[in-house]
């Protein structure tokens, strides 16, 4: 147990700390400096988000990259923005989240039995990561199915969620 809480401590501080694609790097630092005006007294993250929730779970769902005022200023995927909403009230109503709402990091979200990450781990410039950034990212999820290999269901948002998790 204790390698594997090492080798998920060891992926995330790989992801948050990455610096690999300069174009995302410069954009994802630009929304945390600049900010939205709702969110100006906010501390954005603006750092790669890794995945998030239960490391045994049997459900994993797959998006595309963090949204650049949801998970790029919160830290966490699908929190703080209407695609978030969606999702963590979905899965609160099917048992899986501790509540229906996710608006920060530290909100007391819990999830069980599902895991939730995406195949971009920064915020893209319009929404549009390019091949070439999905492939730097590509050894994040694959070493997330490593580390988990309990999954039985796998739910893909999106094509380019769907083409990155087939790769």
């Amino acid at each position: 147990m204790e390698d594997l809480t090492a080798s998920w401590q060891s992926l995330n501080q790989d992801i948050i700390t990455c610096r690999a694609c300069p174009r995302l790097v410069s954009w994802r630092e630009q929304v945390a400096r600049e900010k939205r005006r709702a969110y100006r007294d906010f501390d954005y993250w603006g750092r790669p988000v890794p995945g998030f929730g239960d490391h045994r779970a049997r459900l994993l769902v797959i998006g595309l990259a963090p949204g650049a005022h949801g998970a790029n200023r919160t830290g966490r995927v699908f929190t703080g923005d209407g695609s978030g909403d969606f999702l963590y009230e979905a899965l609160y109503e099917a048992g899986f989240a501790s509540q229906p709402t996710s608006r920060h990091r530290d909100d007391g979200m819990v999830l069980t039995d599902a895991f939730i990450t995406a195949v971009g781990r920064c915020a893209p410039p319009a929404n549009r990561p390019t091949a070439d950034e999905l492939n730097t990212c590509r050894p994040y999820l694959a070493r997330e199915f490593q580390l988990m290999p309990q999954i039985e269901v796998i739910v893909t948002l999106g094509q380019l969620a769907f083409d990155g998790c087939r790769r």
